[in-house]
């Protein structure tokens, strides 16, 4: 009754309007009704309706303004939620990085000289790859060379190596090199000699010479060899688990960068790029000059004429010898 009484209030202007238009049209059905009648009828059912038309209009104008307030209260909620949105959205990518920040500081990790052989014996191990930056190669010969080799030998596989040294024929380059190692410690290092002009070049030219004798005994070996013509104080190996960067000094501290990090991958990119542009070594050049297993002075100086690196004028047979025996008994710096 209540829920009736309350539709009643709110529509009886257009009920009354209903009740009217429908008795006068009843009673004109039956009866002659007068023309006064019917015009007032019709004046109050448009009375009625006009009342009704704006009732309509006065409940409608404050539900407008609700709605649009509603509206541009929605709005500025919803501007206020997609800044937060973008906050959030920025500080996640902050997090993320500074996540992968701390990844990647994690495997770039500091070992003492005393680990630095141990290292590189695990990165030679299974190795299908080894790339080199730096002096003259030493430990090159020494160990990375022969052990790569002979393990690829053993697993009938390919060896692909890229070497990076300084340039024998470039006396100023190789001067600097010595230089820099006396300032470093005018001893003799673990191979019993101080470093001196002759024996950079020497030690140079001798990594060039083992790296043909390897190649000539070892058809799956792709050796690359680039000179530069600037020395760095920094020696990089990089191998297919990792990459170890040292200095001169075998007792100093040294990085060591495992693979699938983009630090690994920036120093690939960046010692192919330096290699690109260093003198190369025509290698395959070196078929033309086959060597002994031990080889004669003969065949060592026909070896460096095929392939363009000039000796000095001055070397002597006895010069030539101690090229040979660096390049094929080279000491292990490490030791």
């Amino acid at each position: 009754m209540t829920r009736f009484a309350l539709w009643l209030g709110k529509n009886a202007d257009a009920l009354i309007a209903l009740v009217l238009a429908v008795v006068v049209a009843v009673i004109g059905l039956g009866v002659q009704v007068p023309d006064e009648v019917t015009d007032s009828a019709i004046l109050a059912v448009i009375g009625l309706l006009a009342t009704s038309v704006l009732r309509d209009r006065a409940r409608r104008v404050p539900v407008e303004a609700e709605v649009r307030d509603t509206l541009r209260s929605s709005s500025a909620t919803l501007e206020g939620l997609s800044e937060r949105l973008t906050q959030i959205e920025r500080f996640e990518g902050v997090v993320s990085a500074t996540k992968r920040a701390l990844d990647e500081t994690a495997v770039v990790r500091v070992i003492d000289g005393a680990q630095v052989g141990q290292v590189l014996a695990e990165a030679r191990r299974d190795t299908d790859r080894w790339f080199f930056k730096g002096g003259t190669g030493t430990y090159i010969r020494a160990r990375t060379l022969p052990e790569c080799v002979a393990a690829a030998r053993r697993e009938r596989r390919t060896l692909l190596v890229r070497l990076e040294i300084i340039d024998p024929t470039n006396v100023t380059v190789c001067e600097s090199y010595a230089r820099h190692r006396r300032s470093v410690s005018d001893r003799p290092d673990a191979t019993g000699e101080p470093w001196t002009l002759d024996r950079t070049r020497k030690e140079a030219y001798a990594t060039i010479l083992a790296a043909c004798w390897h190649k000539q005994r070892f058809n799956m070996l792709d050796i690359d060899i680039g000179l530069s013509q600037t020395m760095t104080t920094l020696r990089y190996d990089l191998a297919a688990s990792r990459l170890v960067i040292t200095r001169d000094d075998p007792r100093g501290e040294a990085l060591v960068v495992d693979s699938g990090k983009f630090f690994y991958a920036w120093c690939a990119a960046e010692l192919q790029t330096s290699l690109d542009q260093a003198r190369r070594v025509p290698v395959e050049q070196a078929r033309l000059a086959p060597l002994d297993d031990e080889p004669t002075v003969e065949e060592a100086r026909k070896l460096f004429e095929v392939t363009g690196i000039e000796l000095p004028g001055s070397y002597t047979d006895r010069d030539v010898i101690d090229i040979i025996r660096k390049a094929l008994r080279a000491k292990d710096p490490y030791e």
